[in-house]
């Protein structure tokens, strides 16, 4: 059994989405580890504002075919996979950590590198996973997320019902 961590991202009818993105994961996954929802600005272009989470959980299916499952609530979310790179998202799911696998192949990249550049990811995981070493870097994501430098990149705490 792998212990995987995915970033859900959305700024497009956000709440909607990371709702039902939510309800699919636990529905084919079952018990989730859920962060605190945060906003923040978009980066890369002008848009609305994201709501990010990491959630956490437990598979035997391998990262290829998670990563497939994640691609598929994206397509039910409206998620068009052929969009800029850095446009509005409807829904974004990222395979973050699988276990303590490093892999890079077929477009898939373990540990994702945006872990350590981005305060909307490393924050929530670093939250629900602070005793947890990067597989690469060997240091805690608490330690990680303590000595982030921010500029530019503001992020904060946002209620968020998930029924």
């Amino acid at each position: 059994m792998a212990r995987i961590y995915v970033s859900v991202g959305s700024n497009v009818e956000p709440r909607q989405n990371i709702r039902r993105a939510v309800a699919d994961l636990r529905a084919h996954y079952g018990e989730l580890l859920l962060s605190s929802v945060y906003e923040s600005r978009a980066v890369g272009f002008d848009g609305d504002n994201f709501l990010n989470l990491v959630v956490g959980f437990d598979t035997d299916e391998d990262a290829h075919t998670v990563v497939g499952v994640l691609r598929g609530i994206e397509a039910r979310c409206g998620r068009e996979r052929n969009a800029a790179r850095f446009a509005p998202r409807s829904l974004d799911l990222d395979l973050l950590l699988y276990d303590r696998q490093v892999l890079q192949e077929n477009g898939l990249q373990l540990p994702r590198g945006e872990i350590t550049e981005h305060a909307f990811v490393l924050c929530p995981l670093a939250e629900i996973a602070p005793n947890l070493a990067h597989p690469v870097e060997g240091v805690r994501f608490s330690e990680l997320w303590e000595g982030f430098d921010m500029p530019g990149q503001s992020l904060w705490p946002v209620e968020f019902n998930f029924e």
